[in-house]
């Protein structure tokens, strides 16, 4: 198991940035794959994007092609998502996640095998 720690939500109005911080510890972080995946209030947990432990593989989801960036810093132990052009939609509770590197991060949330607490990203019109 790994542990993670989100960081960097707030309340931002509309067109302003956000970048959420995961920090983990307890395994050999290189080597896992990583998902941002948010809920709102009364939706289902959604993926937002992954990054592969192979650099470079991402994925996005539709909604926030383009506006938003998955990265990583291995010497940190910490995985990003830099978030632009923020909509109201953007609402909600975004966890960081954890899976082993044989598995396909972009089949979804159940994929996942290590989950941080989430922190709440709020975006006002």
């Amino acid at each position: 198991q790994v542990q993670l720690v989100e960081s960097g939500g707030g309340l931002v109005q509309a067109g302003g940035s956000l970048r959420l911080s995961c920090a983990a510890s307890g395994r050999a972080f290189s080597s896992m794959s990583m998902g941002w995946l948010r809920q709102a209030p009364g939706k289902d947990r959604e993926l937002v994007a992954t990054l592969r432990w192979t650099p470079g593989i991402t994925y996005y989801a539709d909604s926030v092609k383009g506006r938003f960036t998955i990265s990583r810093d291995n010497a940190k132990n910490t995985v990003y998502l830099q978030m632009n052009r923020l909509k109201p939609e953007d609402t909600g509770v975004y966890y960081c996640a954890a899976t082993d590197s044989y598995r396909d991060p972009t089949r979804g949330p159940d994929v996942f095998s290590s989950w941080g607490q989430g922190t709440q990203v709020t975006v006002s019109s």
